[in-house]
């Protein structure tokens, strides 16, 4: 006599196996986990866009190490609430709420001010903050919104806060990164977008120049004892994906979403590599690299081309009116 399982055994079976298998494949393609036990008691941090997503993740890790975060955000109520279980979980009182706009340079002034005057030491600077495919839009300034955000924004905020980093040495910059820079271009004759504006390339364009930031900031910096380094996270399931078309139509949202879980990091999975930049020994003289997934990697040429770089920080300098003081 052939024994078979009854039909409900038989697909709570395979059901089960099905999502057994999605988190092993989950947990397997998110990268290696890190593994460092630093303690930072007296390590003062900033992290920008900490109130979620990878920097809401990096912020507890790193206050569960016992460092005094500040949480650079623009929603201050969002901010607030999630300090608040941060505070909660990690058992560290020192995390607080920051008011950062990165679409704002007033913003941004305003906040190094208020940190100078509460802190003077910055020992690890985490650029984390942005926003992906967003609609044409500009900041106050008049900056499209992705090259201000990913990049303008966060290289005022890193060279305003280059002193306090210098003083505070050995420290460290890490700045997020997108493998989409690849397919970036700095379009020299319109670098603001105002003409044929396409979503995708000014995204891809604003992490170009994330890209070429880290190499000419390395450059600056050497001898300092204050390293810059390019992260990417990988693909993780943050807010940041919200203007893309998948994610804004609900019948492919429900249909795909489900079927990509397994290959997407969640945050803390896209954390790991950020902290792995942020904290581990062995990059301690390490400058100027591109790091996936806990390795340094190869960068394309484009991101290592010295005079589009120096051109970029020139210009930069201008739209952010840096040495106008």
């Amino acid at each position: 006599m052939r024994w078979t399982l009854p039909k409900p055994v038989f697909y709570a079976s395979a059901a089960a196996t099905v999502v057994g298998v999605a988190y092993l494949t989950k947990d397997r393609l998110g990268g290696p986990k890190y593994k460092g036990t630093e303690d930072l008691t007296n390590k003062v941090v900033i992290v920008t866009g900490a109130n979620s997503g990878i920097g809401k993740e990096t912020t507890l890790e790193l206050a569960k190490r016992n460092a005094k975060v500040i949480m650079a955000c623009r929603d201050m109520e969002k901010c607030e609430m999630v300090r608040r279980n941060i505070v909660l979980d990690s058992k560290n009182k020192y995390v607080y709420c920051r008011k950062c706009d990165l679409a704002s340079q007033e913003s941004i002034r305003n906040f190094v001010t208020q940190f100078k005057k509460e802190h003077d030491k910055l020992h690890i600077l985490i650029n984390n903050a942005g926003v992906m495919r967003c609609p044409k839009s500009y900041t106050k300034e008049g900056i499209e919104m992705q090259l201000g955000v990913n990049y303008m924004g966060h290289f005022l905020l890193t060279n305003l806060l280059l002193d306090v980093l210098k003083v505070s040495a050995p420290s460290r910059i890490v700045n997020l990164a997108s493998r989409t820079y690849r397919k970036g271009q700095i379009n020299m004759k319109d670098l603001n977008f105002e003409n044929d504006y396409d979503e995708g390339r000014a995204y891809s364009q604003s992490k170009l120049a994330v890209m070429l930031f880290t190499h000419e900031l390395a450059n600056r910096l050497k001898d300092t004892n204050v390293t810059v380094n390019a992260v990417y996270p990988g693909i993780v399931d943050t807010n940041i994906t919200r203007h893309m078309f998948v994610y804004r139509n609900i019948i492919t949202k429900i249909l795909l979403k489900p079927i990509a879980w397994p290959f997407i990091k969640d945050p803390m999975q896209g954390a790991q590599t950020v902290l792995y930049a942020a904290l581990d020994p062995s990059l301690a003289k390490v400058s100027g690299c591109y790091i996936q997934d806990s390795e340094i990697a190869e960068v394309s040429e484009d991101a290592k081309d010295e005079n589009m770089a120096k051109w970029l920080w020139k210009v930069s300098e201008k739209w952010t009116k840096l040495n106008v003081m």
